[in-house]
């Protein structure tokens, strides 16, 4: 869930406030100009290709990137609303270099083949909003199931490890629901700046989540919280009455959208602290 003025309001506030600089940008990304991650203490040897998976409704295009020999726990990366890219790609391969086998995948094949914005995250949100309905709560479940089976025939993936599952804004929620759609699969589930986790319904992603026995981490933009202020609570009490583990932190001075390095409102020491604690969840739930 994204709102397209309240997005535009919050890039140019935070960087007057300085917390984003011009080098930070996601214009670069739209330009040509990849932004360099922090490299990856003691980084393994990765292999990468772009790789076709199959699903009842189509052909999902997308990214998958492992260490170069033996097996590690697979994991399935969820983008936000700007789709496969760049940003993402590079997301993927510094968490394989970290020991995972990831697939990021292109949640909106069904319209079209990434890259779906073509300016990265610096594209005008009201571009790929109408995208985000290509997507249903069958939709997702159904993608779920086929992206966890096909990480399960590759060699690299250890299959005596658990799967873990990670979302930004939009793919909160769809993270969350992988867990749902493969509760005996999924052992970690991140969701960062996610927008549309607490909804109204017995089908609300929360609650269809809070029904496995995942672990969850729930890192919050500032601004989010403040325009949903009781959605952390509400997610508090629900993981705690399942008995499930959950990390549920709104990070101060990072506005929605602060972790894709091509983000307009990309904040490196927030997105950094959401990477350790990423690495912290995988570290014990996988």
């Amino acid at each position: 869930m994204c709102d397209q003025d309240r997005f535009e309001k919050d890039r140019l506030e935070y960087e007057a406030r300085g917390l984003v600089t011009r080098k930070q940008f996601g214009v670069m990304l739209g330009a040509g100009v990849a932004m360099m991650l922090p490299r990856v203490a003691n980084a393994v040897a990765v292999s990468d290709a772009e790789v076709s998976i199959t699903t009842p409704d189509g052909t999902c295009d997308a990214y998958f990137v492992h260490p170069s020999t033996g097996t590690a726990p697979g994991v399935l990366v969820w983008p936000d609303i700007f789709g496969l890219r760049t940003a993402f790609r590079n997301m993927g391969k510094r968490l394989a270099e970290s020991g995972y086998s990831v697939l990021v995948v292109n949640p909106f094949y069904r319209v079209k083949k990434a890259p779906t914005a073509p300016q990265g995250g610096a594209t005008p949100i009201q571009e790929v909003m109408p995208l985000r309905n290509s997507i249903t709560e069958a939709g997702n479940m159904s993608d779920a199931k086929a992206y966890i089976a096909w990480l399960d025939q590759q060699p690299s993936v250890a299959k005596n490890r658990k799967v873990g599952t990670q979302g930004y804004c939009m793919g909160g929620p769809l993270a969350f629901r992988t867990a749902a759609a493969v509760p005996d699969r999924v052992g970690g589930v991140a969701s960062f700046h996610g927008g549309g986790l607490v909804i109204n319904g017995e089908n609300s992603p929360h609650l269809q989540a809070a029904k496995t026995k995942a672990q969850f981490l729930i890192a919050i933009a500032e601004n989010d919280d403040k325009s949903r202020p009781k959605e952390k609570d509400v997610l508090k009490e629900t993981f705690e009455q399942a008995h499930l583990p959950a990390e549920i932190e709104v990070y101060a001075g990072a506005a929605h959208g602060w972790c894709p390095p091509d983000s307009t409102v990309y904040n490196e020491p927030q997105a950094e602290k959401a990477w350790a604690r990423l690495l912290a969840l995988y570290g014990k739930a996988l």
